[in-house]
C-alpha cells in the first residue's frame, strides 16, 4: 500500500468502519468466510483485515480452539478494531504489517478482503499466501468489480469513482482507474487460480463482489 494510501485510510479509519458493518454487508462477510472451509482448531489469517469486520465470521468457524490473525498496514484500523468487543480476546491477534510480507509462518487458510487491487503487482503476494498454507490449505480473495449486468452502467460510473476515492496516490492509468485496479484483481485470481485446486468462484451484491477460493496443491 502506497504511503498516501496508508494516511488515508488512517483518517478515515473511523467512517471506514462503520461502513464496514453495515448491516446489509454481514451476509456476504459470513458467505465468503464459508468459501474457506474452515474447521474448528484452525488458523486463518486475514490480509487487509481494516477494522475486523470478517473477524466474528472467521471466530465462529474456527471455534474457541482456533486462531485468527489480522495482518493490516494501518495503525488507525486496527485500532477500531480493538473497540469491538466481538472482535478481540481470545484466539483473536492482530498485527500491524505488510500483507504482501506476512510476520506468520503457518496458517490453515488464507483471506485477503479488498487488497489485491492496490498492489502494482498482486502475483507475488498471492504466491507467499500459498505458501504460507502449504499443501491443502485454503485461500479465498474477495474483491469488488464492475458489473455485466443490463443496468449497471450508472453504477459502473459510481464504482470508477469509489475505486479513485479507495486508492488514493496509487499509480493506476489516468484513463480508468477501474480497468487497472480490475486488471490487478484478474492477474491476482490468475496466479490463485494456478496454484489451487478445488476452485470455487461466486459473485454476489448484484456482481460487484467476487469471491474466488482454491485449496493449494
Amino acid at each position: 500500500m502506497s504511503e498516501p494510501a496508508q494516511r488515508f485510510y488512517g483518517q478515515w479509519a473511523r467512517l471506514y468502519d462503520r461502513l464496514a458493518d453495515l448491516p446489509g454487508l454481514r451476509s456476504w462477510r459470513a458467505r465468503t468466510a464459508d468459501f474457506l472451509g474452515l474447521s474448528a482448531g484452525d488458523t486463518v489469517v486475514e490480509m487487509g483485515c481494516g477494522t475486523g469486520a470478517n473477524v466474528p465470521h472467521l471466530r465462529d468457524r474456527v471455534g474457541p480452539s482456533g486462531r485468527v490473525v489480522g495482518i493490516d498496514l494501518t495503525r488507525e484500523m486496527l485500532a477500531r478494531a480493538r473497540t469491538h468487543p466481538e472482535r478481540v480476546g481470545r484466539g483473536v491477534d492482530y498485527v500491524q504489517a505488510d500483507a504482501t510480507r506476512p510476520p506468520v509462518d503457518d496458517a490453515d487458510a488464507v483471506l485477503a478482503t479488498f487488497v489485491v487491487g492496490m498492489f502494482d503487482d498482486p502475483a507475488p503476494a498471492v504466491e507467499r499466501w500459498c505458501d504460507l498454507v502449504g499443501p491443502g490449505g485454503r485461500v479465498a480473495l474477495l474483491n469488488f468489480q464492475r458489473s455485466d449486468g443490463a443496468l449497471a452502467v450508472p453504477l459502473n460510473l459510481a464504482f470508477e469513482g469509489f475505486v479513485r476515492l479507495s486508492a488514493p496516490g496509487a499509480r493506476l492509468s489516468r484513463s480508468s482507474h477501474a480497468t487497472t485496479f480490475e486488471k490487478r484483481v484478474t492477474r491476482a485470481r490468475k496466479t490463485l487460480a494456478k496454484r489451487t485446486e478445488q476452485r470455487r468462484f461466486e459473485t454476489f451484491a448484484g456482481g460487484y463482489l467476487g469471491v474466488l477460493a482454491g485449496r493449494v496443491e
